[in-house]
This record gives structure tokens, sequence and C-alpha cells, in this order.
């Protein structure tokens, strides 16, 4: 007789679950590290848990049990009992690096986008926004209502966009257009690094006058106030004019085909001859590998209780710049900034 049972899980696949139902604590663990300054207290030489209590303002016995965790998490290191250091990871942390995260962290734990996640089970069988239902308007229009929820978003998204600003002007020969648009260019991290790259180009950065907030001093540090306007709109009624090459980071995967193919169809209205539409954004293989790429699948399911939207295979990106009288041409995967690829379009 054939035996038609599932084999029993082994301890990998336990552990494997279990890491996983425990990942949205592994997540606050973090969170606290961030709120307390925790790496900024320890430094760059080991530090006893007492006395890292004693500058946070906590009671000694806690602070010990959360840095053994953050330490648990790769995070730290305990390099005697008590005693703790600041692993590479861990430093990250650290926001007077110019690589920090922690922004991206505050964000990523906030209720306001953690709320919606406990609605997963409703988006997937309605299809609809959480976060709209949870919060009673759309994830947008929260942020403009909330100036310093707003302000983190921005950064958030500028820490994210650091590595991908360092590795597209090597994936790209910018030198051959005068003039490139960022819609929904936020601070203009992105625009900065093609700028800085490429010193005969200018640049316009598009975003909402929310977007934009942070924009100027951005642009100042970078000693590009010269080079760069900036313009606030709605890339949902236009894009700006004038440009031979549009841009674009994280911005498709906001929103749903239709929305998606309004902006896209912007773009191609203004684009010159010869002028092209750069998207940035994750490509997902037509079926799940080996390799998994785990987080993308995740920012899927963001998109969907969050903002209702959603990553897409090259296939999708295909239907989108098809549909708004753009050709999709070729797709670079940037090694140096996963998970995203460098999609190129011109006009059909």
């Amino acid at each position: 007789m054939t035996n038609t049972h599932a084999p029993a899980p082994d301890l990998t696949d336990r552990d494997l679950l279990v890491r996983l139902v425990f990942g949205s604590m592994a997540a606050q663990t973090v969170r606290a590290a961030v709120r307390l300054g925790i790496v900024e207290l320890i430094g760059d030489t080991p530090r006893p848990a007492t006395e890292v209590a004693a500058d946070a303002g906590a009671e000694p016995q806690p602070m010990t049990r959360l840095l053994r965790a953050l330490a648990g998490l790769g995070l730290l290191r305990e390099h005697s009992f008590g005693t703790f250091a600041v692993a590479p990871a861990g430093a990250l942390l650290d926001p007077g690096r110019p690589d920090s995260l922690t922004s991206f962290v505050r964000m990523f734990t906030d209720p306001a986008i953690i709320r919606a996640w406990e609605h997963l089970d409703d988006s997937v069988r309605t299809g609809d926004v959480a976060f709209d239902t949870v919060f009673g308007t759309d994830f947008f229009s929260h942020l403009a209502r909330q100036p310093e929820l707003s302000a983190e978003f921005n950064a958030a998204m500028s820490q994210a966009t650091a590595g991908t600003a360092a590795a597209l002007p090597h994936a790209f020969d910018f030198g051959r257009f005068g003039t490139v648009t960022d819609v929904g260019g936020g601070d203009g991290t992105l625009l900065a690094g093609v700028l800085a790259a490429f010193p005969g180009l200018t640049g316009v950065v598009h975003d909402t006058s929310e977007g934009l907030a942070q924009a100027p001093e951005n642009l100042r540090r970078h000693g590009l106030t010269e080079r760069c306007s900036l313009v606030a709109g709605d890339f949902f009624r236009s894009v700006p004019e004038g440009s031979d090459l549009y841009l674009m980071k994280s911005i498709l995967h906001d929103w749903p085909d239709d929305r998606a193919v309004t902006i896209l169809r912007h773009c191609r209205t203004v684009l010159p001859p010869g002028g092209r539409v750069l998207i940035l954004e994750p490509v997902l293989p037509e079926a799940v590998g080996a390799a998994g790429g785990g987080s993308t699948y995740l920012s899927d399911l963001n998109m969907l209780v969050n903002v209702g939207g959603r990553e897409r295979t090259r296939r999708d990106f295909e239907d989108l710049c098809h549909a708004a009288g753009l050709s999709l041409t070729t797709v670079t995967p940037l090694p140096e900034a996963q998970p995203f690829s460098l999609l190129e379009a011109v006009a059909r």
C-alpha cells in the first residue's frame, strides 16, 4: 500500500517555522534598539550592559536581556558575560553613518506600516487595501496629514535608495543625455548619485510638496542646487516636459496596473525622439526559485495591504509599458543593489 501521508517535518523545518513566527518580535527588538539609541550608547568599544542601561535611563536586567537578544540576532556581540560590542550589521543602526538604516527601521516597524498587516487575510480574500479600512484613508493621504511621519518616510526612502544611487551610474550611460527627470524622486537621493557621476547632466526632481520637503537641503549638501530643479506636482496628472530621460524608482510598485499605466503614459507623452524611460524595481521570476528572494515577496504583500500596488514580473512590466505606448527593451539586474533591476523603455 502506498503511503499517502506527507513525510514528518524534521527539526530544521520546525526551526524555520518558529523563526518565521518570531519574525515580528525580532523586528520590534530592532525597533527598541533604535528608539533607545543602543548602538550610539555602546560606541566603538565593548561596554557593560549596566553602563548602557544607566546612560539609557533603563533598568540593568531588562537592558541585559535586550542586548543579549540583539546579540542573538547578530547585531551585537557579547564579548564576555554582560559586556557587548556592536557587530557590523548592528553598526547600520548608528544614525551618524552615511549608510545608516535607522529611519528605515523606524518606518517599517511603525504602526502606520504594521497595523494593516494584521488584516492580510482580509486583503487576500477581498483584494481590498487593509490600510484604508484600518486608518480611514489611503496611505499617502495619511502621510500628508502627519508631517513628522511624512519626514520619517522620506528619510526611510532615502536610506533605502542610497545603495541604488551608488550602483545606477555604473549600469547606464547617462552621458548620452542632457536632462533627466526623476519622477517621484523624493529628496533627490537617487538623482544626486547620477548627477555626481555625470557632471554634464542636469536634473529635475518631481514629486508632491510633501515628498520634496527634504530635497532642497539634500541637494544643497551635495552641491547640486544649480544643476537640479524641483517641480512639485501630481504624476497622475502630468510630469514635467523638457527632459530626454525619465527615471523612476520604487514608484510603479505602489500602484495597481491602471494607475501605473497612467504614470508611464504621462512620461510617454513628453518623451522626445530618442528619449528613454528608466524604471528601477525588483523583477519577480515567473516562478519562485530555490534562492527564494523572500523579502521581495513580502514587499509584494506589503503593497497589497498598505497601498494597493504590487511587485511584478518582466511580462507584467512589458504589459504596462505596451499599454502606455512604450516598448520594454532591456532588463538589467543590479547585483550591487539587489533586488533591483534597471528596465529601459522607449516609445513605440
